[in-house]
């Protein structure tokens, strides 16, 4: 199983950029998709997830009200939508896919998501 992040980009302060992860390869139990980012000098931190049952999201809270996750369960595909870009959110921004039914206590875990992708660089210029 592949994990193909894509979208990223240079943009301004305030602006908006889609990213999009699609899950191909072969089949895998697939209860949940997230990004994660990770900025120059910085450790991978957690963004957000879409959780399929239910369709639940989380997001960390620096991003709560600008970034928006949606996706497809049926196409292995998740989407973060960010709006109202700023300098900080400047990182390489990695999906995930995850077997668990993540709650609150464990959807920041990076061991609980078994597939990855390459990442895709966001750049946020002021």
């Amino acid at each position: 199983v592949q994990l193909q992040a894509s979208g990223g980009g240079l943009v301004q302060a305030g602006g908006s950029l889609r990213l999009s992860c699609v899950a191909s390869g072969g089949t895998f139990i697939n209860q949940g998709m997230g990004w994660f980012r990770q900025a120059p000098g910085k450790e991978r931190e957690f963004v957000g997830l879409i959780r399929w049952s239910g369709g639940t999201t989380y997001y960390r809270d620096s991003v709560k009200g600008r970034f928006i996750i949606s996706g497809e369960k049926a196409n292995n595909t998740v989407y973060l939508q960010l709006n109202s870009l700023k300098p900080e959110d400047t990182a390489v921004y990695y999906c995930a896919a995850t077997r668990y039914t993540l709650t609150r206590g464990s959807f920041a875990r990076q061991d609980m998501y078994g597939y990855w992708g390459q990442g895709t660089l966001v750049t946020v210029s002021s």
